[in-house]
C-alpha cells in the first residue's frame, strides 16, 4: 500500500456543536436509523485530578453522582431511567469521568433532565457519603483484594513506571483515605470539577436537532455558570533505564508479567502516537499476530498474551503520559526473564525486517471493523464523540479514525519498535501462591 494511502474509508457521521452561555460543550449526531438515543455527560476530571491524602476520590465521587440530586431523591434516577425502559452508568478513568443513559428517543427529555438536574447539585449528605464509602470498599475487595490478579496491571504498573504522585497512585484508593472524606472535600471536588465548562454533552441517535437543542437550552441553559478549572501539567520524564518489580499474590494461579514503554503524547502528536496503536494489535492481535504465534502457539511460553495503547486499554481517550502495554500469563515454572528477551527478540526482527505479506493490511482491517462495531451503537458514538471534544475539541476525529489506522505505514510501525527498548521498559511480575522475593 502506497505512503498516505488508506484503503479504509472515513465514516460519515454528522457532528453539530455549539457551547451554551454557561461554558457546556454540546455534540449532537442524528441518526434516525433505529428509535433509540445515547446521551453521554462527561467531566474533565480524573484518577489524575485527585489530590494526595484522597486517592480514590474521583471514583467514589462518580458514586455520589447517583445518590439523588437537586430536585430528586436517592434512587430516583435509577426509576426514571429503567421506568423509560433505558440503561445508565458511569465510569472513572484517568482524565475523565462518564454517565451515561441509552432510551427509547422518546425519553430523550428524561435523561437531559436527569443530567442537568445533577449537573446543578448532587445530594450531598454525610449518609450517602458513608454508604457509598462502603460500596466503593466492598468494590475493592471483590475486584482488587479478593480476586486473582485483582487491580492487575492497571493499579500495580503505574508505580513502577512513574514517579509523580498523578501518575503513580492507586486510582481505586486506600481504605484510609476513602475513610477520611469529606462532606467538605465532596462539596469542593464538585465546585471545583464538576462545572458546565468542564463538561461535555453529547446526543446521538434518533433525534432532530432543531428540537434537541430547544430541550438542552431548557434543561441546561439555566445551569450556573462555573469556568474550568486549570488542568495541571502531568507530564514527566521518560525513563533512563529498565525498572522491575514483583508482588505476591497468594489468590494466583498461575505467575503473569505487565511490561510498558512510554510512547509519543497522543493529543500533541496524535500521528506520532497511531503507529503504537498499530503496533500493539500487529504484536497481539489474533493467533497469527507476531507474539500470539510465537509465545503461545509455538513455544507454548506464555498462556495467553495481549497488547493495547492506555494503562486502562483506552487508546483514543487518553492524554500524555501514557504507555503501550504488553501482559501475560505464563505456565507453572514460566520464566519471566526468558519472555522478556522473546518480547525484545521480536521488536527488534519487526523493526530489522519489517512485516511479512498481508500482515499490516490484515491487521489495519480488524483494527477498523473494531472501530465501526464500536461506534455503529447510538451511545458508543456519544461517549466516543464527548470526549474527543474534551480532550481535542475534534468530535468529529471519531469519522476519521477507520482512515486513519489505515494510514499508518509499515515504516511507521518498524519505526515504533525500534523505540520499544529494555532501557525504557516497566515490568511488573505476578508470583502465584505468595513467593516474592
Amino acid at each position: 500500500m502506497a505512503a498516505g494511502r488508506s484503503r479504509i474509508p472515513a465514516t460519515k457521521y454528522p457532528v453539530e456543536r455549539f457551547t451554551l452561555d454557561n461554558g457546556l460543550r454540546v455534540v449532537l449526531t442524528p441518526d434516525r436509523s433505529a428509535p433509540v438515543v445515547g446521551v453521554a455527560v462527561v467531566y474533565d476530571v480524573g484518577i489524575r485530578s485527585e489530590p494526595e491524602g484522597r486517592t480514590g476520590f474521583a471514583h467514589l465521587f462518580e458514586h455520589l453522582m447517583f445518590q439523588g440530586s437537586e430536585n430528586l431523591e436517592k434512587l430516583a434516577h435509577f426509576r426514571h431511567v429503567q421506568g423509560a425502559g433505558g440503561t445508565f452508568n458511569g465510569s472513572t478513568h484517568l482524565d475523565y469521568t462518564d454517565y451515561w443513559e441509552t432510551l427509547p428517543s422518546n425519553a430523550l427529555e428524561r435523561a437531559l433532565f436527569l443530567e442537568a438536574d445533577r449537573m446543578r447539585g448532587p445530594r450531598l449528605t454525610e449518609e450517602n457519603l458513608r454508604n457509598q464509602v462502603d460500596v466503593v470498599k466492598e468494590e475493592i475487595r471483590v475486584n482488587v483484594l479478593n480476586r486473582p490478579y485483582g487491580g492487575f496491571p492497571w493499579l500495580k504498573l503505574p508505580p513502577v513506571m512513574f514517579d509523580t504522585f498523578p501518575n503513580a497512585h492507586d486510582g481505586y484508593g486506600s481504605f484510609d483515605d476513602l475513610s477520611s472524606a469529606s462532606i467538605a472535600d465532596a462539596t469542593d471536588f464538585f465546585d471545583r470539577y464538576y462545572a458546565c465548562g468542564n463538561a461535555v454533552l453529547a446526543v446521538s441517535g434518533d433525534l432532530d436537532v432543531a428540537e434537541t437543542t430547544e430541550l438542552i437550552e431548557r434543561h441546561f441553559g439555566d445551569v450556573p455558570a462555573r469556568p474550568a478549572p486549570n488542568r495541571p501539567d502531568f507530564a514527566e520524564p521518560d525513563l533512563t533505564g529498565e525498572r522491575r518489580e514483583s508482588y505476591s499474590d497468594p489468590l494466583a494461579p498461575l505467575p503473569a508479567v505487565a511490561a510498558a514503554w512510554r510512547v509519543p503524547d497522543p493529543i500533541a502528536d496524535f500521528a506520532g502516537y497511531l503507529p503504537y496503536v498499530v503496533l500493539a494489535e500487529v504484536l497481539t492481535d489474533g493467533d497469527a499476530s507476531r507474539l500470539v504465534e510465537r509465545l503461545v502457539l509455538r513455544d507454548r511460553a506464555v498462556t495467553g498474551i495481549g497488547g493495547y495503547l492506555g494503562l486502562m486499554g483506552d487508546p483514543f481517550d487518553v492524554r500524555d503520559p501514557t504507555a503501550m502495554v504488553l501482559q501475560a500469563h505464563l505456565p507453572p515454572g514460566g520464566e519471566t526473564d526468558k519472555l522478556l528477551r522473546v518480547v525484545d527478540e521480536e521488536l527488534e526482527r519487526l523493526a530489522t525486517d519489517g512485516l511479512a505479506g498481508d500482515e499490516l493490511a490484515r491487521t489495519q482491517a480488524r483494527m477498523a471493523t473494531h472501530l465501526l462495531r464500536e461506534n455503529d451503537a447510538a451511545l458508543g458514538r456519544a461517549l466516543q464523540m464527548a470526549v474527543l471534544e474534551q480532550q481535542r475539541g475534534e468530535p468529529g476525529l471519531l469519522n476519521e479514525l477507520p482512515r486513519l489506522v489505515g494510514e499508518v505505514t509499515e515504516e511507521q510501525v518498524r519505526a515504533a519498535a525500534a523505540t520499544l527498548r529494555p532501557e525504557r521498559r516497566a515490568s511488573v511480575e505476578v508470583v502465584p501462591g505468595g513467593g516474592a522475593q
